[in-house]
């Protein structure tokens, strides 16, 4: 592999989290929006293991980034939460977060107190990545109510690496 592969999902549209403190896997939309980005097939609707998402927003399958080449993956997340009564929200990325790929491993577990108005976050972070194991960011916060997330980005981008 020469270069780096990428995949970028953006969505404003809101996705109401429960407040039932586990983590949610958040949802991007197949159709491009004026952000998204995703030429080498690593979020499809027909996904690697031959499902096919025919609602982006009800299958938290359609959080799934599938990796097209193994490597060294920096994730992207992006986070806006509407204000709410949650003394924390927090964030992680997984690999295979579903259980589809040999069991869920999370890294980069963020925690946050809330500041005034609206939670807006942003990550990153660097991880193997593999075809056949999907990767996704989770959400959770603990509210006494469901709250809205109304902007979501993830991004993988995969980098070569090269052995000694």
């Amino acid at each position: 592999m020469t270069g780096v592969r990428v995949v970028s999902l953006k969505t404003d549209d809101p996705q109401l989290i429960p407040a039932d403190g586990e983590y949610h896997v958040l949802r991007f939309p197949y159709t491009a929006s004026a952000e998204s980005y995703d030429a080498w097939g690593m979020h499809e609707p027909l996904q690697r293991d031959g499902y096919e998402v025919r609602d982006w927003a009800r299958d938290d399958r359609s959080g799934l980034i599938w990796p097209v080449s193994s490597g060294w993956g920096a994730v992207h997340g992006l986070v806006y939460w509407d204000a709410g009564d949650y003394t924390e929200v927090r964030s992680r990325f997984v690999r295979d977060p579903l259980g589809l790929a040999g069991g869920y491993d999370s890294t980069c577990t963020e925690d946050h107190a809330p500041t005034p108005g609206g939670q807006y976050r942003a990550k990153t972070w660097g991880l193997f990545v593999q075809p056949g194991t999907p990767v996704a960011l989770m959400v959770r916060h603990n509210a006494s109510s469901a709250r809205a997330v109304t902007l979501a980005e993830c991004k993988l981008i995969i980098h070569p690496v090269e052995e000694p």
